[in-house]
């Protein structure tokens, strides 16, 4: 009897080990299956809802979405020592990004970047966009993609992504066409942001989209300055005082353009040469050495020898603005109470080259219905090794 007493005893606590086994599996599955979680963000001024997406990988990486812009509102991954910090600047909830925001992490449409007097003729059609960025045409106009609502769907899954899908009818801001866009966030396992874009039109019209998130890879503890900087490019734009590319390409070498080797972006910045006159700083396009748009290239590499945070770029564009936050002027208090000072932030923008429409010379941003346009980023945190 003892003997069958100490068997069944032994079975009874297998049995609860089994079920406490299968608890802890089904906890694990009900994690996996919230990695992405939706909260509100606040109201909009016209009185609709904005939504927050928290996408986590199975690292912990966690990055945050909102759907007004397609703003991308945090990122938090670890450094050296696996202690996590936030990345991006941005604000605390919506209402913040809607009357003061310089570009925090949106999605930028119809046309990244600036077309010089808001101009551009297309199959002999002239067209006037805004000068919201006086005299010239910048980032989509006065209501480009970063301040219109997006429609979302959430794929969970190993990766989770978000779909984000905006219709933009003909002559909106002045562009000619109905354009059905579509942007993908997907957070991989490899701690990456991978960012698809894509759009058709039933007209002919000008895309050039873009992330504009602005990264600080210690967290907001100090300025960029002493961010090292690797840029895959030979060439880069040069420009007017208006920040309007000049004719011909510009070499990097022999001046403070030429990352092609780590350098501090702090170390030439304030050197006394009219291309950093006349952007107060880096803001630039750097032509990328290599370009397929069916293929992801190497485009630039940031470092921050401090937390020991990398951040890689890859793209399918020709193109990468390098803009060293030069307009953050100490007014705008972003999250957790940081004051935002002159290069608080940076922006990595792959793209096609300014001014794109009107030079000839240039790859081409027409999209001509029938045609499909689609471009990838993907913005990779690591360690320095």
């Amino acid at each position: 009897m003892y003997y069958l007493y100490t068997t069944l005893t032994i079975l009874v606590i297998l049995f609860v080990l089994s079920c406490k086994n299968n608890v802890k599996t089904n906890d694990r599955e009900t994690k996996f299956s919230t990695s992405i979680v939706k909260t509100s963000f606040g109201k909009l001024s016209n009185g609709q809802d904005a939504e927050l997406y928290t996408l986590t990988n199975n690292n912990g990486m966690k990055v945050s979405i909102t759907n007004y812009g397609g703003i991308i509102v945090s990122v938090w991954v670890p450094d050296k020592n696996g202690i996590m910090a936030d990345v991006v600047l941005g604000y605390d909830n919506v209402s913040l990004y809607e009357k003061n925001n310089p570009y925090f992490g949106a999605i930028i449409g119809r046309y990244g970047n600036r077309i010089a007097k808001g101009k551009f003729s297309l199959d002999g059609k002239s067209y006037q966009l805004a000068t919201n960025n006086a005299p010239n045409h910048l980032h989509g106009g006065n209501k480009g993609y970063d301040k219109v609502k997006w429609d979302v769907a959430v794929f969970d899954g190993e990766e989770p992504s978000l779909v984000l899908t905006y219709m933009s009818k003909d002559m909106e801001e002045g562009y000619p066409g109905n354009l059905s866009n579509k942007v993908t966030y997907t957070l991989t396992n490899d701690n990456a942001i991978k960012i698809d874009f894509e759009a058709t039109t039933d007209a002919p019209t000008i895309v050039n989209m873009c992330n504009h998130s602005y990264f600080n890879l210690n967290g907001g503890k100090s300025d960029i300055l002493k961010h090292s900087l690797q840029i895959f490019a030979d060439k880069y734009c040069a420009v007017d005082k208006y920040l309007i590319p000049l004719d011909g390409l510009a070499d990097v070498a022999g001046t403070p353009f030429d990352f092609r080797s780590f350098k501090n972006i702090g170390a030439q910045i304030d050197a006394n040469d009219i291309q950093l006159i006349n952007g107060l700083g880096y803001d630039h396009c750097w032509i990328l050495n290599q370009n397929s748009a069916d293929s992801m290239i190497l485009a630039a590499v940031l470092q921050d020898k401090e937390s020991g945070r990398t951040l890689t770029v890859e793209t399918t564009e020709p193109g990468i603005q390098f803009y060293s936050g030069n307009f953050l002027d100490g007014t705008i208090i972003g999250k957790y109470g940081i004051k935002y000072n002159k290069r608080s932030g940076l922006c990595l923008e792959t793209q096609h080259f300014p001014n794109s429409p009107n030079r000839p010379d240039y790859p081409t941003t027409v999209l001509q219905p029938g045609e499909e346009y689609r471009s990838s980023t993907v913005y990779k945190f690591g360690i320095i090794r």
